[in-house]
């Protein structure tokens, strides 16, 4: 998109570009999202960034009109396979906080000035500035909805040090940790009991029926299950997250652009990671606009294309089935503490598995390093390396790449395998599976793009 193109997106207050890219005024020194309900500044006031790292390494503040730090993710990082997407991919799921920049380079193959350089020049800032800006937002969201002490906060979010803290804080919301906290003073819960809770955002109407037909089919006992009358169901699991274990639900029904979640953690420096974990489950940083043009539907038809909230487990599943899935929880699986109904257990880390006779070899190949299946990992070495393990399918090892690597351009049979579809070819499987198949669409454009309506559209808030 050039400029004048955003500035018209801008313009006419269109929500389909939230997260793809965030605009900042140079009078007043703030950031938002393209659908801000403010007054449209003048053209010669506004500049334009990839990121809300990027406006903030400039020196914007978020808007406290549009919260442009809680937008959707940019389905750009989902498509591609290069290095700035699956870094990207790999920040969002906490890396660096974890391991830093040196541990992020080491996943991808490179040294950490290519890193730095390659994300700088694409998205105006480093893997540090990124990482900073998911902490903010992390912790304004506890500050909101929990009533943490501000120090415990402070290192929940991720920070160093509570210096940092608030430092970060002032100069992305210009407002202490204390102010943000008494904003939302109404709606903050008790930690222990409430959990956390979430608004999950997502884009164009969400095909939340399908979605929630599909978990409630493939749930495994004692891990997931899925309670409630159609319409109005709510989805809950079991976490093994990096600093301990989570309790996640999210409910089916929808109170605007966004799913309600509440998530239980034993420890909160994982919520950053739980987050994006569901945010892959639900396939909520898609593209329903691009998707629907690519397929030739109504945008309101869109598919989504559900991801995987633990990959390695549902690579194991994926060899077995629902039955035995669950007699492997209950050998083999940590048992919760406290279980919560029918939730009693973490599914089984690949190494309690080895033995297991269809799925042990993957579960080797997992424990040993010879398979990676996370946020980051190179998509085509990770197929290589699935049909080389004894007892995967070709057709496994695409599902397996369509779900737990989160590839939107997989066609695991025939039918969803046309060029005209890519790189869409994983929605379209699962439209396929759900009704008769679309139409190739007539029109061309290149993929992953969109058109900003004309100047002249509503001017009505998104």
């Amino acid at each position: 998109m050039e400029d004048d193109t955003r500035y018209e997106a801008v313009s006419s207050r269109d929500a389909r570009f939230d997260g793809e890219f965030f605009f900042a005024v140079e009078t007043t020194g703030i950031y938002c999202r393209p659908s801000c309900p403010a007054v449209t500044p003048k053209r010669c006031n506004v500049r334009f960034f990839p990121t809300a790292a990027a406006a903030q390494r400039h020196g914007f503040r978020a808007c406290r009109r549009c919260r442009p730090d809680a937008v959707p993710g940019s389905a750009a990082w989902n498509v591609r396979a290069d290095v700035v997407g699956r870094a990207m991919r790999m920040i969002g799921d906490g890396v660096v906080d974890r391991e830093g920049v040196p541990g992020l380079a080491h996943r991808l193959g490179y040294s950490a000035r290519q890193v730095q350089r390659q994300l700088t020049a694409e998205l105006g800032a480093g893997p540090v500035a990124l990482a900073r800006a998911q902490r903010a937002h992390t912790a304004r969201v506890l500050l909101q909805t929990t009533r943490l002490p501000v120090t415990d906060v402070a290192f929940a979010a991720g920070f160093s040090s509570v210096r940092q803290f608030n430092d970060t804080v002032r100069q992305i919301y210009a407002r202490t940790p204390s102010a943000l906290r008494t904003e939302a003073r109404a709606r903050a819960t008790g930690p222990g009991t409430g959990g956390v809770p979430l608004r999950l955002a997502h884009r164009g109407t969400y095909a939340a029926r399908e979605v929630f037909d599909l978990l409630e089919g493939e749930a495994v006992a004692g891990v997931e299950d899925v309670v409630g009358p159609a319409g109005d169901r709510t989805y809950r699991r079991t976490l093994r997250l990096p600093h301990g274990h989570g309790i996640v639900a999210v409910g089916e029904r929808s109170g605007g652009p966004w799913l309600d979640a509440r998530i239980h953690l034993a420890d909160l420096r994982d919520l950053t990671t739980a987050v994006q974990r569901l945010r892959r489950l639900f396939d909520l940083d898609a593209d329903p606009y691009a998707v629907a043009e690519r397929l030739g539907v109504d945008p309101g038809l869109a598919p989504r294309s559900p991801g995987a909230a633990e990959p390695e487990e549902f690579a194991v599943r994926a060899l077995v089935d629902r039955a035995e899935a669950g007699r492997l929880v209950t050998a083999y699986g940590t048992e919760l503490d406290v279980p919560c109904g029918g939730l009693t257990h973490l599914f089984p880390e690949p190494a309690a598995l080895t033995g297991h006779p269809v799925a042990g070899p993957l579960a080797a190949a997992l424990a040993a390093g010879r398979l990676r299946l996370d946020p980051g990992a190179d998509r085509d070495e990770a197929e290589r390396a699935l049909r080389a393990v004894p007892g995967v399918s070709a057709g496994a090892a695409a599902h397996i790449r369509m779900r737990a690597l989160g590839d939107p351009d997989v066609a695991p049979d025939a039918a969803a395998d046309r060029a005209e579809w890519r790189p869409w070819r994983s929605y379209a499987a699962r439209l396929l599976s759900s009704r008769p198949a679309p139409r190739p669409s007539t029109r061309r454009r290149s993929a992953g793009t969109r058109t900003a309506p004309p100047a002249h559209s509503s001017r009505s808030p998104a």
